[in-house]
């Protein structure tokens, strides 16, 4: 089979194809034909920075959809040839990958291959941070940064959604910024430096006649993040759930939080993966019904063959790109790429 493997770090051209063994699933776990892989900047991150790489070479990707082809010893409620959609912890890049049995999800009904893939990592991520850690109540305000990416995609809809009083994202491009209104937002700050830089602040307090917001949603990290803790109204929270900044940590103590009694947060899936996976499988689950009801869609904005990954990683990398990226794989017929 095919897999797209990285044997150094470095640029996209160091994503190369090779021919590999088909992995076999062990005990409590299932290979998986894959149709689609989504592509995550935690996939750019591993590959130029090390991220989450145990050794070389390495095969990136932490999501797919696409046909159950084998079970391993003690899994249960799955069956050979089923649609399912699967969080691996990297393996994705390949025509057959590997997953432990409870981060596989068979595809509820009406949500084909190609949505699937989306499905995995964005959606139970913007979903907790809406509902789970951010706990969002009805007519609060909400801040975020990233608003025309995939997750924050999603978190513009299931805010809006959930009744929030308004919604605000943070973007780098007019271009974005009409994109992100699309998708629940209703007004979008742009900045045009990376990371972004401060100076969202005083336009979220003049667009909240000084109060500020009272969800914060963070994957930027660094100087972003305190500035995001900068704009919190009274009782406001913040949720960091990335460092795409790749920014020295910053710690928070009583001093920043102890004025306007604010709260600060983490959420990170693939953690939690690790850590608890069956509270995963229970928000995943409860995410996929807000696809099956209408309240939330993920739009495909480009799309490549996974021998063309590298194109992707390109694409990604200038931070242009809005929605979701995906690769095909496995003989899938799909479209002609996008971009």
């Amino acid at each position: 089979m095919r897999a797209v493997e990285i044997q150094e770090y470095g640029g996209p051209e160091v994503l190369r194809v090779v021919e590999t063994e088909v992995p076999a699933p062990g005990a409590g776990q299932v290979s998986i034909d894959v149709a689609y892989t989504g592509v995550n900047f935690a996939d750019l991150k591993a590959r130029a920075d090390g991220y989450r790489v145990p050794a070389l070479p390495f095969v990136p990707g932490l999501e797919v959809s696409g046909r159950v082809r084998a079970l391993g010893a003690g899994v249960t409620g799955l069956a050979v040839g089923q649609e399912v959609a699967a969080l691996t912890q990297s393996g994705a890049y390949a025509d057959v990958v590997v997953a432990d049995a409870v981060t596989v999800f068979a595809l509820p009904p009406g949500v084909d291959l190609r949505t699937g893939a989306t499905l995995p990592t964005v959606l139970p991520t913007a979903y907790a941070l809406i509902h789970t850690v951010g706990r969002l109540q009805p007519g609060e305000t909400v801040l975020v940064q990233g608003a025309a990416g995939g997750v924050g995609t999603v978190l513009g809809q299931l805010a809006s959604a959930a009744g929030a009083g308004a919604v605000h994202g943070v973007v780098s491009s007019a271009a974005k910024a009409e994109y992100a209104r699309e998708h629940g937002y209703d007004e979008v700050f742009i900045t045009s430096s990376t990371p972004p830089s401060a100076s969202f602040v005083k336009e979220v307090r003049e667009a909240t006649d000084g109060r500020g917001v009272d969800l914060a949603l963070d994957p930027v990290g660094g100087e972003t993040l305190r500035a995001s803790l900068d704009s919190l109204a009274p009782f406001g929270r913040l949720v960091s759930f990335g460092n795409a900044s790749g920014a020295q940590p910053w710690q928070v103590g009583q001093p920043d939080l102890y004025p306007l009694a604010l709260s600060v947060s983490g959420f990170s899936i693939l953690t939690l993966a690790q850590t608890s996976p069956t509270e995963l499988r229970t928000l995943t689950e409860r995410a996929f019904q807000t696809v099956v009801d209408g309240v939330v869609s993920l739009p495909v904005t480009a799309e490549f063959a996974l021998p063309d990954a590298a194109k992707a990683h390109r694409l990604m990398g200038t931070r242009t790109s809005t929605g979701k990226l995906l690769l095909r794989a496995h003989g899938t017929n799909g479209p002609a790429d996008l971009a």
